[in-house]
């Protein structure tokens, strides 16, 4: 320690480690040196273990907040995690698999997943935990429907720049698409769409969520050629998992119903039906 920090008192120590700590960019030093500081004092712990106890802790933060900033970009309309998903309310989704793909390997190898099943059957749930898991692994993901992914597409080619926006998707580690099939695509928005896939085809991964079975895609893509060429990119060495038919959301709202008591059955009866409460 230089002669002048010796002769600082205590508060000019704590003002010269904050303005060290504010140019640093070092937030959880500057918030817990002190905290840190005593306990190595009771403890007797070297200047070495004290600081790397303290740096430890800064890193431990810097990773936490990175994670939530991946979490957090990769635009997710709601929270959803893997670990709240019911598996005994859709027993069609097997547990052991998703618990594999949560550990990510299949995003480092540029594989796709495809979600398909029914409205209600936790498409958009896995979709988003898995994004979520991923982001959480450090991946850039990125969610989207896919009816604001082509409306993207076309702005971009109107405005001259599709080769960047395409380009910007083919950046992203994960790429999770949700509500494909649910309304047609014209040939142009398919070609846009096809773009994009072509441009991640086995480098990044792709994860949809799709209420219709690749043999009814036809119906959303009215180019039979394109939609063969778009089924085939997506299922390439790809984990397909089917959530089943019937929505389970149904089945836990009418559950919870027959496990409340009487009254709170028919006073939600009444409201629905439009009766004033």
């Amino acid at each position: 320690m230089s002669a002048r920090h010796e002769e600082m008192t205590e508060p000019a120590l704590d003002a010269a480690i904050e303005r060290a700590c504010v140019i640093l960019r070092l937030p959880t030093v500057r918030a817990r040196h002190g905290e840190v500081a005593g306990i190595a004092q009771r403890q007797q712990a070297s200047y070495k273990g004290f600081l790397t106890e303290l740096l430890s802790l800064e890193c431990d933060d810097r990773e936490a907040r990175r994670r939530a900033r991946l979490v957090r970009e990769a635009g997710f309309p709601r929270q959803k995690r893997l670990e709240d998903f019911d598996f005994k309310a859709n027993p069609d989704v097997p547990p052991a698999l998703i618990a594999t793909l949560a550990r990510c390997q299949w995003v480092a190898a540029g594989q796709p997943l495809c979600l398909i099943g029914d409205s209600g059957t936790g498409k958009s749930h896995l979709l988003i935990g898995l994004g979520t898991a991923a982001a959480e692994h450090g991946y850039r993901v990125r969610y989207v429907t896919a009816a604001a992914l082509v409306n993207e597409l076309a702005e971009a080619a109107d405005d001259r720049v599709l080769g960047k926006v395409i380009a910007r998707y083919g950046r992203i580690d994960l790429l999770c698409l949700d509500e494909l099939g649910y309304i047609e695509l014209d040939r142009r928005g398919a070609e846009l769409l096809f773009q994009v896939f072509t441009e991640r085809e086995e480098k990044s991964s792709v994860a949809i969520a799709s209420n219709a079975a690749f043999s009814e895609w036809a119906q959303a893509f009215t180019d039979p050629r394109l939609c063969a060429a778009i089924v085939d990119r997506l299922t390439y060495d790809a984990h397909i998992i089917t959530t089943g038919a019937g929505s389970y959301r149904l089945r836990s709202t009418a559950a919870r119903r027959a496990q409340a008591p009487p009254a709170a059955r028919n006073d939600k009866g009444s409201k629905e039906k439009g009766t004033p409460s």
